[in-house]
């Protein structure tokens, strides 16, 4: 789909260095891409310990600390 956007010419310059993107395209693609990713992760911190989610942030964490661990291990194993 085909948008036509007005971008401060200084700020696209400064995401395409900071992002090693290549094209115009590709940078705006990765800001939406981290919008919509850091969005989805906000909801679920808010949602944690709501009864929405059977899962209270402290399990969170440890799982991530186990997931961490795992694939620390998987990483090693393959060495």
């Amino acid at each position: 789909m085909k948008t036509l956007v007005d971008i401060n010419e200084d700020v696209l310059k400064k995401a395409m260095e900071l992002s090693e993107a290549e094209t115009k395209k590709d940078v705006i693609m990765l800001a939406l891409e981290g919008l919509i990713r850091s969005r989805l992760r906000e909801k679920l911190k808010q949602s944690a310990g709501s009864g929405m989610i059977g899962t209270k942030m402290s399990d969170l964490k440890r799982i991530r600390h186990r997931r961490k661990k795992v694939h620390r291990n998987l990483r090693m194993a393959k060495r």
